[in-house]
């Protein structure tokens, strides 16, 4: 972690909050209390101009917007108490994770509750003015024009592990209503992990089920995989944010490849290449659960326009280092075939998205590509859709006979007690009947036109309705 070292004005600052802090012990004033080195700690609140503070550079709040603008982030690693680094970091904190050209709906809720009814929850600062918690509500008050802020105040010996502990500590609390991102998220855990903490401890901070927090590193893995290898030879690439709203899709990927790969490795890969690609196409959840393990083969493969057919060399064994004569198994030409086809589509949308680094010849070329694929997605999509909607009519049909068949079952084990307790109503059981032998008629007449060699249960059905 980056040690940014004390603002300028930090020691002007700790001189206000240290007068300020006599004043509230003299008073005994208000306190806020947090998790301080795995102990209860109780601050004393004060309150001290808003404008005289600084955002937090190392807040995971905005961790992963940061590298929206690579220039303004620069700032931030060489001068993050600079106007330039505090500015972006104002902005950030406004912004909608998923999109940063809009404002963050929450951030303008924010806004109307502290106009509305004043701050309720005091934000935590270092002895040197740092905003450890309350980041966000600190730039919507200054946005309101409010003078002043409420805070608690850390210890004189804090550390920037002990700011990172605490904004974790109480971001993670129950009650709080403007969580992190998802993105953000998932770097604040692979940071924690990355500390030497045991999956265990750092699931039982984050509020959450060891087998949740698997699934969100392998999540976390695959997008860092897939910014890798959307890089291209101009310096674009895809970014963290870009991942913000498919959050369920990854998910449900996650679940989905690793039932698969308990029995066949190679279509587990072939689904998360497919399903990938249809994440950067941004295709809705309900379609992407289409792309199973035989989508780029069945549907995908032969629509696809030459541009997009990925020309694969002999794939070769891969050699064990160390062990002479032991080799990985070759990929599979379906999976390296899904895997190519979705790298050329990763850099594509890297360069479509980019608006810096690639020239717009470049641009359109990728937009283009990205377009074709949509194109031909469409129709895979569509045909295994249908697909779909008939193997579902398929298995409809004796699935309902099978829960007709619980009904009858159940029907006769209620009758005898019916039977036993004298509270049998015999006509209403004769309508029922009747009502059961029309259905059947129904059915057997459909049967009867559909089987030229009747099985066992649709002789037994046909015989049933002409021994009437």
């Amino acid at each position: 972690m980056p040690d940014f070292g004390i603002p300028p004005k930090g020691e002007e600052i700790k001189a206000v909050i240290d007068q300020r802090l006599k004043l509230a012990m003299t008073e005994n004033g208000a306190k806020v209390t947090i998790d301080w080195r795995g102990e209860p700690r109780h601050l004393y609140v004060i309150s001290v101009p808003v404008d005289m503070l600084y955002f937090n550079p190392d807040t995971h709040r905005i961790r992963a917007q940061r590298t929206l603008d690579p220039e303004r982030d620069r700032a931030i690693e060489e001068n993050p108490w600079g106007q330039v680094a505090q500015d972006y970091l104002h902005d950030l904190l406004r912004q909608r994770p998923s999109n940063p050209d809009q404002t963050d709906p929450d951030y303008t809720a924010l806004m109307d509750e502290l106009d509305d009814v004043g701050q309720r929850e005091p934000g935590i600062v270092t002895p040197h003015g740092i905003l450890v918690d309350g980041n966000t509500r600190a730039a919507a008050l200054i946005d309101l024009g409010e003078q002043n802020i409420r805070v608690g105040v850390l210890p004189e010996d804090t550390s920037r592990k002990d700011i990172n502990a605490v904004e974790l500590s109480l971001q993670l609390r129950k009650d709080r209503r403007r969580d992190y991102s998802y993105i953000n998220r998932l770097i604040a855990i692979d940071e924690e992990l990355g500390r030497g903490r045991t999956e265990a401890d750092v699931a039982k901070d984050f509020n959450i089920k060891l087998a949740t927090l698997q699934r969100d590193r392998w999540v976390y893995a695959l997008i860092l995989d897939a910014i890798d290898r959307s890089k291209t030879a101009d310096g674009a690439g895809l970014r963290l944010i870009d991942f913000e709203q498919h959050q369920e899709k990854l998910r449900e990927l996650h679940r989905d490849f690793s039932k698969l790969a308990l029995t066949d490795s190679d279509a587990a890969k072939t689904l998360m290449q497919s399903r990938l690609a249809m994440v950067l196409l941004d295709y809705p959840k309900t379609s992407l659960r289409l792309a199973e393990a035989d989508f780029h083969t069945r549907y995908l493969e032969s629509r696809l326009p030459e541009d997009l057919k990925p020309n694969l060399s002999v794939l070769e064994e891969v050699l064990v280092p160390g062990i002479p004569g032991a080799v990985l198994p070759r990929q599979s030409s379906s999976s390296a075939a899904a895997e190519a086809l979705t790298n050329q589509l990763l850099r594509a949308k890297a360069t479509a998205t980019d608006g810096k680094s690639a020239n717009p010849a470049d641009v359109a070329w990728a937009s283009g590509v990205m377009k074709q694929a949509r194109d031909t997605f469409d129709t895979a999509v569509k045909l295994a859709g249908q697909n779909a909607e008939l193997v579902k009519r398929q298995t409809a049909v004796p699935e309902r006979l099978t829960d007709a068949a619980d009904y009858v079952t159940q029907c006769a084990s209620e009758f005898a007690e019916a039977k036993a307790k004298r509270a049998l109503d015999d006509e209403a059981f004769d309508d029922a009947l009747i009502v059961l032998r029309d259905s059947l008629q129904s059915l057997a007449r459909q049967a009867g036109r559909t089987f030229s060699a009747p099985g066992e249960g649709v002789a037994w059905l046909l015989n049933a309705v002409r021994s009437r």
